[in-house]
């Protein structure tokens, strides 16, 4: 165990030392040199043209069981032509975010994905074509997306034993026991991080979340910080829960439904699995120790929990189960995979809030104690 999270600590410090050693001035570099290419080909009358890694092809990506999913170093390219009228539009959109790119790190200063979208509604149609924009731009200048000063705007909440100071010197305190802090739009910005934490708990769904906050999990159990993603976890949410591991060295474990969709939660944490478009920087989303905390296939049945409290699974969850377990990260957690097949044997899933079905407190007061006493997760 203890040679394999120094396999960990040693890759992911080699990335951190790339990562580090991209300037300011670098990513400069790198745009110039892009809008070289393309004042180069307008002055030989040639129409420009953008290559574009593939990000949504699985072709383009390994899986490394110290980082996660990152994109192989050969990799297939989309071209964006500027002549083409299908993809002329999508060429101005990417020229018009690198311009700003290019002013916000030239000018150290920051700005969300939101106030990008707001700066020409019209050219963009969608918050989501900027959003998508954004992160092709990150993957061609082969950059991680808070270092071109493009921040997002965070949905995650976090509670418990942590303070820490914002980039702009305002001190945040999460050991409230009624209320829940939002997590920072600007990770890499926090400093003077304290905490006694014993160890993170990533809670999948709000509402789960809001109850171990008014049952006071955080003090009465162990000290520890809650952490959630509201569902599908964002990337700020993820990039907190890596800075804490890297910077505590405490447990990380996740708490989700024993179902497709909390399985798919849970692998964001461990491999950037459902977001694979972002693979190129999975090293600095992803902590692979993450465990399984629960809900477990394997917990319904020990738990007995009532048959009126499960759910049926669909033909979709079914789909979802099969094609989950061909992912090639699943190989290096045998656990993991015992529990998802269970899950198709037995072909029921159950929410965390069913073990209300059992007693209205046997999350807070039995459940969670009796796993995190002995162990019982994977």
């Amino acid at each position: 165990m203890e040679s394999r999270a120094a396999h960990f600590c040693s890759e992911i410090d080699k990335l951190h030392a790339k990562l580090i050693s991209i300037s300011s001035q670098e990513i400069l570099n790198r745009i110039e040199s892009i809008i070289l290419e393309i004042v180069t080909s307008l002055s030989k009358a040639e129409a420009p043209v953008l290559a574009l890694p593939n990000r949504s092809s699985w072709a383009n990506i390994s899986f490394d069981s110290a980082i996660g999913l990152q994109m192989s170093s050969r990799q297939s390219v989309t071209t964006i032509r500027a002549d083409c009228p299908s993809s002329v539009t999508k060429f101005a959109q990417i020229l018009k975010i690198l311009s700003v790119i290019y002013r916000l790190v030239q000018s150290n200063s920051y700005a969300t994905k939101r106030d990008i979208y707001y700066n020409n509604t019209k050219l963009f149609g969608s918050q989501k074509a900027v959003d998508s924009i954004v992160d092709d731009i990150s993957c061609m200048l082969k950059v991680p997306r808070r270092s071109l000063h493009v921040l997002a705007t965070s949905k995650g909440l976090i509670s418990g034993d942590l303070c820490y100071m914002e980039e702009d010197g305002t001190r945040i305190d999460c050991h409230s026991s009624s209320t829940a802090v939002s997590v920072s739009s600007n990770i890499s910005g926090i400093k003077n991080i304290v905490s006694s934490a014993k160890f993170v708990m990533i809670i999948e769904k709000d509402a789960t979340f809001q109850r171990l906050l008014d049952d006071d999990f955080c003090t009465k159990i162990s000290p520890c910080i809650i952490i959630t993603g509201k569902g599908v976890p964002d990337v700020n949410s993820r990039l907190m829960v890596k800075r804490l591991w890297d910077e505590l060295h405490i447990p990380i474990f996740a708490l989700v439904d024993a179902d497709p969709h909390g399985i798919i939660h849970l692998l964001e944490y461990l491999s950037c699995q459902t977001y694979f478009a972002m693979s190129f920087e999975a090293h600095s989303l992803t902590v692979p120790s993450v465990m399984w905390l629960g809900l477990l296939p394997s917990d319904l049945q020990r738990l007995r929990v009532p048959k009126d409290a499960l759910i049926p699974l669909t033909k979709r969850d079914e789909s979802k189960l099969c094609s989950l377990l061909e992912r090639p990260y699943l190989t290096s957690q045998p656990e993991w995979q015992k529990e998802m097949k269970l899950m198709q044997q037995s072909k029921v899933k159950a929410e965390i809030q069913s073990l209300t079905a059992i007693a209205p407190d046997f999350l807070t007061q039995i459940y969670l104690p009796n796993k995190l006493r002995y162990g019982g997760w994977i």
